[in-house]
């Protein structure tokens, strides 16, 4: 794209006219990335100037900088006459019309849905995505496990990637004809602005409990972070909301969307009635304003039964038909890393889920005691450089919901794996632990040391290859070394 053409409806910017033909190949505001033919904006953060990133980037063939206005008097690097320098007096605001310029606003061509709250985001776009297929539709989906289209799986940096990044996926999804984008919007994205301009077609609301306690003041914020997915909405977009959470209830009464309820304890438009829980599965009958089907699923617990209530009435608010909801709730198995079981020959069972909250790890030991014959075996840690104010809580729940936990490492990253553990023991009120730095050593321990009807839960990893230590990012495939010791 020409330069002139891009820069036609950014205001505030001034550039040399002359320039206008330019050729512009990308955008960018990472200076790490290839910058051949990119207009980059140079960014300031909390610990640099947007001027420091100018003399690499233009080193590595950027055809266009956009600098704030009063650093560039303060730039030193001699720029070449074929790099074309802009000065903006607001450099976020102009990336954002740059990036929705160059990529011809995608997303309004996209029925987006986002998802936010603290636990399960990720099992609502699984089964939104299983929805939308069943639908012979089109689906891109952007979320904590990876970012896919089709079948074509791309790697998650971020559960919401940054705003250069999501507009670049929406161009994707258009040039691929997909009629849906199915997305987790986390707090982080929502206050950093990183989903503006996105028109969504819903938003989904499932719980708020503690967590990111490291990065919002209080939990107050952190609630006015979600909360902005939802005041922004027009009148007759669906807005489906968990009836049964207290802040669920808050949304209902501030945001300008079409409120869609959902629920199991309160007065719900969707709600689920008659449940049955197993082992291998859950039944329950779903109510809707105008009739209502009987739903099986391979997922276990009532925090799953709220994860398909959340998809069901997502696709009900926006005109799916009954069939096709019940259809792709039901066609969809497992999910990576939640309550995912792990096949295996014994006598008794594996689980492996990412729960690394105190609410998280709640959910799934009650949802494993519902249907338990034998003891409770809980995996887990907690993170490093996190909020910290959450191991005692969580290790009190492991303590209350467990008949014995081996605590031992998650990602401790800079921090000693020995004081987050310190941390955790904090919240246990009896000794039903013991204490195991190795995580591989502490699944073996846990598989060799299972009893006949025993279940094993390997909590906080999830669907993560990875462990973050000190020293780096190491290979750690949780189910490949739970089956590795189970002998499949």
């Amino acid at each position: 794209m020409l330069l002139k053409e891009l820069l036609a409806n950014v205001y505030d910017v001034e550039w040399p006219s002359d320039k206008g033909g330019v050729d512009i190949r990308q955008i960018s505001c990472d200076s790490r990335e290839d910058q051949q033919g990119a207009l980059f904006v140079a960014l300031s953060g909390f610990k640099s100037k947007g001027l420091d990133f100018v003399a690499d980037v233009i080193a590595k063939g950027a055809a266009a900088v956009v600098i704030r206005d009063e650093e560039a008097a303060l730039l030193k690097v001699n720029v070449p006459p074929q790099v074309v320098l802009i000065k903006a007096k607001d450099p976020k605001s102009s990336l954002r019309s740059l990036v929705l310029g160059f990529y011809a606003d995608p997303s309004k061509d996209i029925r987006t849905i986002g998802i936010t709250g603290t636990n399960g985001k990720t099992t609502f776009t699984y089964l939104m995505e299983s929805i939308i297929h069943a639908s012979n539709e089109r689906c891109g989906v952007i979320g904590t496990v990876n970012y896919r289209v089709g079948k074509e799986i791309l790697p998650a940096q971020n559960t919401t990637p940054g705003f250069i990044e999501l507009q670049r996926f929406f161009f994707t999804l258009r040039q691929r004809a997909a009629g849906y984008c199915v997305m987790e919007v986390s707090s982080h994205a929502l206050h950093q602005g990183r989903v503006d301009g996105i028109n969504f077609a819903a938003a989904v609301f499932s719980n708020l409990t503690q967590d990111h306690l490291d990065y919002h003041q209080n939990f107050e914020d952190y609630f006015q972070a979600k909360a902005l997915l939802f005041t922004r909405l027009s009148s007759n977009t669906p807005a489906v909301i968990n009836i049964d959470d207290a802040y669920g209830q808050r949304l209902c009464h501030i945001t300008p969307g079409k409120v869609i309820t959902y629920g199991v304890e309160n007065h719900a438009d969707v709600k689920a009635v008659n449940i049955r829980y197993s082992i291998t599965g859950t039944h329950f009958d779903m109510v809707f304003p105008n009739g209502g089907i009987a739903i099986s699923t391979g997922f276990i617990g009532k925090h799953n039964v709220y994860n398909v209530l959340s998809a069901v009435a997502c696709a009900y608010g926006l005109g799916f038909s009954i069939e096709n909801i019940k259809k792709g709730v039901e066609a969809l198995t497992d999910v990576p890393g939640r309550l995912e079981a792990v096949p295996t020959k014994k006598d008794f069972h594996v689980f492996i889920d990412y729960a690394h909250t105190e609410d998280g790890l709640i959910n799934v030991l009650k949802a494993l005691r519902e249907v338990s014959n034998g003891r409770i075996i809980t995996v887990f840690g907690c993170g490093g450089d996190r909020d910290r104010t959450k191991r005692p809580k969580m290790g009190a729940a492991v303590c209350a919901l467990s008949d014995h936990a081996i605590i031992t490492s998650d990602n401790p990253r800079s921090e000693d794996p020995q004081s987050i553990i310190d941390h955790i023991t904090a919240g246990f009120t009896r000794k039903n632990y013991e204490i195991c730095l190795d995580r591989k050593e502490a699944i073996g321990r846990a598989i060799t040391n299972a009893r006949k009807g025993d279940i094993i839960l390997l909590a906080g990893k999830g669907h993560e290859d990875y462990q973050i230590l000190k020293t780096g990012k190491i290979a750690f495939n949780e189910r490949a070394i739970a089956e590795e010791y189970l002998g499949v």
